[in-house]
């Protein structure tokens, strides 16, 4: 095991995609346990195909990939925000005609311009090759950012998750929280998907917090255990990947549908059990 980690650490893209995967795994895991039980979690799915349009349109026009996609989903989070509130469009509906939308203007605008080429094809289905130092940099102030914010203000991301109508009445501003969520849960999005992919990104946000869902009962733990479960299937998924030379995103997305299946399987045994002894 060791000499296999040895052997990756000596390959700089790989140190690249350990760092930023571990990060992004972090900060994907904490976001989801809040965005899941707030039944937000396909936010991500939509935001990760903005991501993808943004991402292709800025191939094609030669511009910086980060530069037009982090604020293009940030935006985009906003929108979604807005007219959630306000609009008659509401909830999946609204999330799948942006991510639909979003992704046949990126398909469309390649197809005019350079055409699919393999710079497209990673930003769909993920590269641990895509990822560069610049990732690494953002990928660490987004984890320090999103650490700090659930340590500094767990209390108020715990009202707003659960009563955002309580949340409102004890005087937390519940539209600041919101945004902010949705802020940080865009720019996880953005820079994970360069290794995950537009497609599989998202699971990167459920299966964590699903999983520990079966197993805890508050949000604490909820959100630590999705934390550690996210972390392990990233480096067991990076691994197989690197062993058996198939694609990193759908190799730790499969290592999250099994923990999620594995979780299942305690919840059951743990449910047969209290039933016995009661």
């Amino acid at each position: 095991m060791f000499e296999l980690l040895k052997e990756m650490l000596s390959y700089d893209f790989l140190l690249r995609a350990l760092i930023v995967g571990f990060l992004v795994s972090i900060c994907s895991s904490l976001l989801g346990a809040s965005l899941v039980l707030k039944r937000y979690s396909m936010i991500g799915d939509g935001l990760s195909h903005v991501g993808f349009g943004s991402l292709a349109a800025a191939s094609a026009f030669n511009l910086s990939p980060l530069g037009v996609s982090v604020p293009c989903v940030i935006a985009a989070s906003f929108i979604l925000l807005k007219l959630s509130s306000n609009s008659k469009i509401r909830g999946d509906a609204l999330i799948a005609l942006m991510s639909v939308s979003a992704m046949a203007l990126g398909i469309m605008i390649v197809s005019l311009t350079k055409g699919l080429t393999l710079d497209i094809c990673n930003y769909m289905f993920g590269s641990i090759l895509a990822m560069t130092s610049s990732d690494v940099y953002l990928s660490a102030a987004l984890a320090a950012v999103v650490i700090l914010c659930f340590v500094l203000f767990y209390n108020k991301i715990f009202a707003v998750t659960f009563d955002e109508t309580f949340a409102r009445s004890i005087g937390i501003n519940v539209k600041k929280y919101n945004t902010l969520l949705s802020v940080l849960t865009a720019v996880t999005i953005t820079v994970g998907m360069r290794m995950m992919g537009a497609l599989l990104i998202s699971s990167l946000i459920v299966f964590p917090a699903l999983s520990a869902m079966r197993v805890c009962k508050t949000f604490r733990n909820t959100a630590i255990c999705s934390l550690f479960i996210s972390v392990f299937c990233f480096f067991i998924g990076l691994f197989a990947s690197y062993l058996y030379e198939i694609p990193t995103g759908a190799s730790i997305a499969v290592m999250n549908l099994a923990a999620f299946l594995f979780f299942c399987l305690i919840e059951r045994i743990n449910n047969s059990v209290q039933i016995i002894r009661s």
